[in-house]
């Protein structure tokens, strides 16, 4: 459909998820939320499935929550309330699940590639937990970002909100391989390969060994996390840095010159 803001499709067992809202950097508006959702779980169900690849248009992987979206709207009409469950399917599918990114990702958008199984990222692509410069807080994200990361790196860069390059990202868990544009694809083709040569019985069974206890446990601790983002988003301070972004300026907590 030419109005679709997701595709869908299924070539060689390999379900492939593509993000086609560059307009908006790919931002998770309640469409693309919706199709994302709706293409996970239709990966999840078929059995020719055995591996899924989550991918993009455009200049950008995912910008994170759609800001617009989001200014005016009470903790209730949140977008982010719809969001751990597109967190939770990625990160507790049966079939491994490959991001490949050619090009940034925030805030949201880096808490996608964190509930992957496998991430690739071109050497140019940026990442950034931009969150607390708008006055809202990466509480949802980091229920798959706080497992990959190292702590001091986690604390940096959530508290900072500073961007950083692939190969920081690689170098602190975020990603498995930071490549040059003209091997990205052949990087994912060769994780995917090897991912399908796995009984999927067995994948799945690995998966969950992999995740343990958080794993069991992620369903409520989404639901804490998803309170404390909601309201943070709908609160003055988050208001006010969500209206400061749209507006191109420094927010009023920032000091000025």
């Amino acid at each position: 459909m030419a109005d679709e803001l997701v595709h869908y499709d299924v070539t060689g067992g390999v379900a492939t998820i593509t993000l086609d809202s560059p307009h908006n950097r790919n931002a998770l508006s309640a469409q693309l939320r919706k199709e994302l959702s709706a293409g996970l779980e239709q990966a999840v169900a078929d059995d020719a499935v055995r591996v899924i690849v989550l991918t993009h248009t455009g200049p950008v992987f995912c910008a994170g929550m759609d800001l617009k979206e989001a200014r005016g709207a009470g903790s209730q009409d949140q977008g982010v309330n719809e969001f751990p469950a597109i967190l939770e399917r990625i990160w507790t599918s049966p079939k491994p699940v490959v991001a490949r990114l050619a090009g940034p990702a925030r805030a949201g958008g880096v808490g996608i590639v964190a509930a992957a199984d496998i991430a690739v990222a071109v050497d140019s692509a940026t990442f950034a937990f931009s969150e607390v410069r708008i006055g809202v807080i990466p509480a949802i994200i980091s229920v798959t970002v706080l497992p990959r990361l190292t702590p001091r790196a986690a604390h940096e860069l959530f508290l900072t909100g500073d961007v950083f390059d692939a190969e920081r990202a690689a170098s602190i868990g975020l990603i498995n391989a930071a490549v040059p544009a003209e091997l990205l694809d052949t990087t994912v083709e060769r994780y995917v390969t090897s991912l399908a040569l796995g009984g999927p019985a067995a994948l799945a069974a690995t998966k969950d060994l992999l995740q343990g206890e958080s794993g069991r446990e992620m369903p409520k601790t989404f639901e804490t996390m998803l309170a404390t983002s909601a309201r943070f988003f709908a609160s003055e301070e988050g208001q006010e840095g969500i209206t400061a972004f749209a507006e191109k300026r420094k927010p009023s907590w920032v000091p000025q010159d």
